[in-house]
């Protein structure tokens, strides 16, 4: 295999640039560069030279034994001067080694799948901690790659395991000493096993929202103060304000961290009845964004009535600057928005509180064939000890669809996508 190497922090002037190094020749590498290999996994402070002896920086330099580096590979790591030009010198000294070359996206965390540091799992949420931009975001990317899907994957694997067995003794060793009657402990465990996975499957939508973020918008009629609104949750000028009516013709998106959710607020073209082509136009792409959304916001205007109200949407008075009231919220004063914006916390914090590990639509799939499978399983147990060849067979199916949960299969047709998002360095 290759040894391959990358630089591990983003390009530009810095305090400190890392240069990762993996592959057989990553410590022949160093001893040619810093002279000797510092003892692994303590960082040495050393001159490093190029093949002519020429001064390429003064680094920290970090070597990790073959596993237990991050790749499971032998591996270093140089901490060097964040300049640009010293990371492009080292760039240049490392490609003329022999049998180096610059890594592929990605790679880096490829290589630790494949030496069985990671999971695919564990690299689906590794590459969403790199992503996170919010508290909550963290949290569940740092859950998933911390290994807990494997151990419910496990855990599952465990009783599916156990209830195959008991299974196939009825088919197998029919005539010596096996409990004659299976069906209700290998029933048991199945719906226990459904039950959790159920659980799973509910909490997906959430969690996919958690990590992409949830989406908001402002409804209400024109000049209802959406954009205003939007504004001041802003804290900036994101919308074209007006009194005159219909300035709003295209949707707005103004996304901020709303104690750790990753909340899209979107400012919509007021609702209402137009001749002009491009206003309504603006209208009907307003209400296709609303109905996708995951809460709206409808901005009241006297005591009007919204036909298009669904359970959970926030109704609250407008332009509460302009009323002797205190209730309802003003975008142009601040009043009642906090309020406003407790109440989607709230009720975005309840969706967003479901405790899963499972974050992506090929997540749900899997178990949801999984569900299935023990659903027939459960059927054919039930039918007699006639059937219980074919509910083996499908136990084997559930096992495999679980399986490829954290790549204990194959999955190589989800590796090119997953690793794509990578940055080299990692």
């Amino acid at each position: 295999m290759d040894t391959i190497f990358a630089p591990a922090t983003p390009p530009g002037k810095s305090g400190v640039a890392v240069v990762r190094v993996s592959g057989p020749r990553a410590h022949e590498v160093v001893r040619a560069l810093a002279g000797d290999v510092p003892e692994p996994r303590r960082a040495s402070l050393r001159r490093l030279r190029d093949r002519s002896g020429a001064v390429i920086d003064e680094a920290l330099v970090l070597v990790f034994a073959p596993g237990g580096s991050f790749t499971g590979e032998p591996s270093a790591e140089f901490q060097l001067h964040g300049s640009p030009a010293v990371v492009a010198r080292m760039r240049r000294v490392l490609l003329e080694e022999q049998g180096l070359r610059l890594a592929e996206p990605g790679e880096f965390t490829r290589r630790a799948l494949e030496n069985e540091r990671l999971d695919i799992a564990q690299v689906e949420g590794l590459a969403d901690l790199i992503e996170a931009e919010t508290e909550l975001q963290r949290r569940l990317a740092l859950r998933v790659f911390s290994g807990e899907m494997r151990q419910r994957v496990e855990s599952w694997r465990e009783r599916l395991i156990r209830a195959m067995a008991l299974v196939e003794a009825v088919i197998d060793f029919a005539d010596e000493e096996v409990p004659e009657d299976v069906s209700e402990e290998v029933t048991a465990l199945l719906e226990d096993v459904r039950a959790e996975l159920t659980r799973e499957i509910e909490g997906v939508r959430a969690a996919e929202r958690l990590r992409e973020g949830f989406e908001v918008a402002i409804l209400g009629r024109p000049n209802a103060g959406k954009s205003t609104l939007l504004n001041r949750l802003a804290g900036r000028e994101a919308a074209l304000t007006s009194e005159i009516a219909g300035t709003t013709r295209d949707v707005i998106e103004v996304r901020i961290d709303l104690d750790g959710l990753p909340v899209t607020f979107l400012d919509t073209a007021g609702l209402r009845e137009t001749d002009d082509v491009v206003e309504a136009m603006g209208v009907r792409r307003a209400l296709e964004r609303a109905r996708a959304a995951d809460l709206r916001i409808f901005l009241q205007v006297e005591d009007e009535v919204f036909p298009e109200l669904r359970p959970g949407d926030i109704v609250v008075a407008a332009k509460a600057d302009l009323r002797d009231s205190r209730e309802g919220v003003s975008g142009l004063t601040g009043e009642g928005v906090d309020r406003l914006l407790d109440e989607v916390k709230e009720k975005l914090g309840r969706i967003a509180s479901l405790p899963v590990t499972a974050t992506r639509e090929r997540h749900r799939q899997a178990m949801q064939a999984a569900v299935a499978g023990i659903d027939r399983a459960v059927e054919e147990v039930r039918q007699g000890e006639a059937r219980l060849e074919i509910a083996g067979e499908e136990l084997r199916a559930v096992v495999a669809s679980l399986s490829g949960l954290v790549g204990y299969i194959d999955v190589e047709h989800v590796l090119d996508e997953i690793f794509s998002r990578f940055c080299l360095g990692k």
